[in-house]
Order: structure tokens, then C-alpha cells, then sequence
């Protein structure tokens, strides 16, 4: 997830000329003809025909991605950006991102957490870290990162069995994500008690550049290894109750 700045869109403050009547004085009296002034208010001649001109659709398009907060399906930005469908919106996604790189933008569009999302690009990321000190807000410290480690893999999973992995106390660290907006509260267990399920948010996926957790790495030999270490779990208590 990369909060950005205003920026351009490709496009400039240029202006166009706007002819006036003014009069000057001549041996015969006052003699009214044009001049022309520069204004603001209808784009150049030179700017609509420049290759990096929207459309209409392009700029509905980029100005709802640019003003989101969080990553937009491409139904969300088929209604936002009055699109004819999703393959409309796809395509000029499409467009954007050729237009950013022919243009050597500073952003692109990328798919995160089943959705798309205008972001800066990674070579900018160092110098954005100093903006509004969003490093030190998002910086997670060693207990808090496996806490949201084993979360991220187990989900959903209930917070004893976070502390049965970590061996200590995780309701605070568990506190601390959530408050940063990493996990939430997916459900209740069926177990004694009806502890919360915990499970990964839209805003971690966004955060990692993931549209989804199975993209998290080692995610198909650690589920495999889960899987392998309930069955055992489930044949060792069969043979205990036999």
C-alpha cells in the first residue's frame, strides 16, 4: 500500500488564445480589432493533440484511482468512472499504465488485494518513507511481525493457537495489529468459549502487494505441512481414545 502525493496526470497548465476586442485611436477616430491574450480555460490546440491526452473515460478513470484509499475492483471502477463494463475498465487500466511509461511517471497501477490501485513506483519508496512518517507508523517490531506471520499463514486461527506457535502472550501484539488495520476478526470458533477467529485484512495484502494470501511465500509447502501436522494430531488421539 503507497499513499501518494497530488501529482500530474500528464497534464499541464498550458493555455489557449482567447481573442478581445480592444480599440485604438486613429486619425480618423477610434478603430475597434482584435488582440489575443492567453487563458486558462480551454486547453490548447497543441495540448489535444498531444500522446498524452485523456479522454474522457481515461480521466474519469485515473481520477477515481488517484482519490481511492483503497484498491477499487474493476466493477467499483466501472460504476465510479461510468464505464461501459469491466473490460472497458481493464483496458484503459491498460492505457494508463503506457501512458505512465512512455511519460517516465513516477506511478503505476497495479492489481493488490482483488482490486487495483494507483501506487508509486519502488525506487521512490525510501524517499516517500520520510512523508508524514509513514515508515515509523507502519513498522512492526519482531513480536508483532510473527504474530502477524502466523496469522497470515493459520488464518483463521484463534489467539491461543498464535500463542501455542510463539509460546508467550499475543493478545497485545494481536491489539496492536488490528489497530494498524493488518488483522481483524473473521469469525468465532466452534470450540469451549467461542474464541474470535483472526484472519489478515484488505490493507496487509495492499501493504505486501499481494491480491491474495496463497501469493505469500511458501504459502502451498506450509499449508501442505499444516495439513500433514493435523492428520497426525487426529491419528495420535484416535489411538490415545482406542
Amino acid at each position: 500500500m503507497l499513499n501518494t502525493p497530488a501529482m500530474q496526470f500528464g497534464q499541464s497548465s498550458a493555455c489557449c488564445q482567447t481573442a478581445l476586442s480592444v480599440r485604438s485611436r486613429t486619425e480618423n477616430g477610434w478603430r475597434w480589432h482584435q488582440r489575443f491574450s492567453r487563458s486558462s480555460e480551454t486547453p490548447s490546440k497543441e495540448y489535444g493533440e498531444s500522446e498524452f491526452a485523456r479522454s474522457p473515460k481515461l480521466a474519469r478513470l485515473e481520477a477515481a484511482l488517484f482519490v481511492a484509499d483503497r484498491a477499487l475492483s474493476l466493477r467499483k471502477l466501472t460504476q465510479m468512472a461510468t464505464l461501459a463494463d469491466s473490460q472497458e475498465a481493464q483496458s484503459l487500466i491498460e492505457q494508463l499504465n503506457d501512458l505512465y511509461d512512455a511519460g517516465n511517471s513516477a506511478f503505476r497501477i497495479e492489481s493488490v488485494a482483488a482490486g487495483f490501485k494507483l501506487l508509486t513506483l519502488p525506487s521512490l519508496v525510501k524517499w516517500l518513507d520520510r512523508i508524514h512518517d509513514r515508515q515509523a507508523y507502519m513498522k512492526l517490531s519482531s513480536p508483532a511481525m510473527e504474530t502477524l506471520s502466523i496469522i497470515a499463514y493459520r488464518q483463521p486461527c484463534t489467539r491461543a493457537d498464535v500463542e501455542a506457535i510463539r509460546g508467550v502472550q499475543a493478545s497485545e501484539m494481536i491489539k496492536q495489529l488490528m489497530e494498524k488495520g493488518l488483522a481483524r476478526v473473521v469469525g468465532e470458533d466452534d470450540t469451549l468459549g467461542r474464541p474470535y477467529l483472526y484472519g489478515t485484512t484488505k490493507l496487509f495484502l495492499e501493504s505486501f502487494g499481494l491480491t491474495h494470501v496463497n501469493q505469500l511465500p511458501m504459502a502451498e509447502q506450509l499449508i501442505i505441512q499444516d495439513e500433514e501436522d493435523d492428520n497426525e494430531n487426529d491419528d495420535s488421539q484416535e489411538k490415545n481414545a482406542a
